[in-house]
C-alpha cells in the first residue's frame, strides 16, 4: 500500500517530473529508513525490558522470556518448576497457612519426607516438607518439591508408617506432575494465555488457586497411592501403613477435609489392602512402633 504522503510532498504532478533515477533513489532512502524504524524499535524494546524491575531471583531465562506458552508448562524445566514452586511457597504461607513452630517436630517430619526421595520417580529436584498448623486431617503438594502435611493428620496418625504413606503421595503427585497439568487445564478454561503466553505473575496466581482450590481428578489420587505404596516400601516402610490410615479415617462420623478432594476412603483402603496382599515387600517393617511415634508427637496431643 502506498504511503499517504502529505500532498506538498507527494502529488501526481511532482512525480511526474521524478527521473527513474531519483524514483529508485528515493525507494532506497525509504527502504533505509524502515530499516532504521525497525531497528530502533527493537532497541527500544530491550531499553524497556531492561528498566523494569524484577525480582533478584529472577534467572536469564525470566528476562529473555518472561512469558510462557500454555502448551509448554507441563514440559518447563526442573528450574523452572521449582523456581515457581518457591514463588507459590512464599504466596501460601503469607497468605493463608501459617507453619507450626515446633523446630523439633519440623525436622522430624522432614527427615521422613527426605527418606522417601532416593526411592521416588523423581528424585533429582529438592524437596521441602512443611507442617502446617490446623486442626483439620489434610495434605497436599505444589509443583517444584513442596509438600504440606497439618498438625492435624499428624496427631490422627498412629505410627510414622501412616505418616509416609501420606508423604508417599504427595511425593507422588510431584513425580506426576499433577499441579503442572491442573495449571494448564485452569488457563485454557480461563482463556488467561494470550498469544504471549502467560506471565510470571499469571502463573503464581494460577498455581496458589490450584493448590487452594482444586481437587486432582480420582485417576491422579490414585496413581498418587500407587507411587506412595512403590516409593514407602522401597525405603523401608511397612506398607500397611497406607491403608490402615485410611481405614482409620473412614471410620469417623464425619469425613476429614483430606476426603473433600479426595476419592472415597473405603474405596481406597480396600484397594491399598489388596495392593498390601499382593505386592508389599516382607523386608519393609519400619515405622510401626506407635510409641515411638507418640513420643515425637507429643506436643500435639
Amino acid at each position: 500500500m502506498t504511503r499517504p504522503y502529505p500532498s506538498s510532498l507527494y502529488s501526481p504532478f511532482r512525480y511526474s517530473t521524478l527521473t527513474m533515477s531519483t524514483g529508485i533513489f528515493r525507494w532506497g532512502k525509504r527502504w533505509q529508513r524502515r530499516l532504521a524504524y525497525g531497528a530502533m524499535a527493537f532497541l527500544m524494546t530491550l531499553s524497556l525490558g531492561a528498566v523494569v524491575p524484577r525480582p533478584a531471583s529472577a534467572g536469564l531465562l525470566d528476562i529473555i522470556l518472561p512469558t510462557i506458552q500454555v502448551f509448554q508448562i507441563t514440559n518447563m524445566s526442573d528450574e523452572q518448576e521449582v523456581r515457581l514452586g518457591s514463588q507459590v511457597n512464599q504466596q501460601l504461607l503469607s497468605q493463608s497457612f501459617r507453619l507450626h513452630r515446633d523446630p523439633e517436630l519440623a525436622a522430624y517430619v522432614d527427615e521422613l519426607g527426605q527418606s522417601l526421595i532416593p526411592h521416588s520417580d523423581r528424585p533429582d529436584i529438592p524437596y521441602v516438607f512443611q507442617v502446617v498448623e490446623d486442626d483439620s486431617i489434610n495434605a497436599f503438594a505444589t509443583m517444584g518439591g513442596y509438600v504440606y502435611i497439618t498438625t492435624g493428620l499428624l496427631a490422627a496418625a498412629d505410627n510414622e508408617a501412616e505418616v509416609v504413606g501420606v508423604l508417599g503421595h504427595e511425593v507422588g503427585h510431584i513425580a506426576e506432575k499433577h499441579a503442572l497439568d491442573q495449571m494448564r487445564d485452569v488457563a485454557i478454561a480461563q482463556g488467561v494465555a494470550g498469544a504471549f503466553g502467560l506471565s510470571r505473575n499469571q502463573m503464581v496466581a494460577i498455581a496458589v488457586d490450584v493448590a487452594l482450590h482444586l481437587p486432582n481428578s480420582r485417576k491422579d489420587e490414585l496413581v498418587a497411592d500407587d507411587h506412595g505404596f512403590v516409593t514407602m516400601g522401597e525405603a523401608g516402610y511397612d506398607q500397611t501403613g497406607m491403608a490402615t490410615l485410611m481405614e482409620k479415617l473412614d471410620s469417623g462420623s464425619s469425613p476429614p477435609a483430606i476426603f473433600s478432594t479426595h476419592p472415597n476412603p473405603r474405596d481406597r483402603a480396600a484397594r491399598l489392602r489388596q495392593m498390601d496382599g499382593e505386592s508389599a515387600l516382607p523386608s519393609a517393617t519400619a515405622g510401626t512402633d506407635t510409641t515411638a511415634y507418640s513420643t515425637r508427637v507429643a506436643s500435639l496431643r
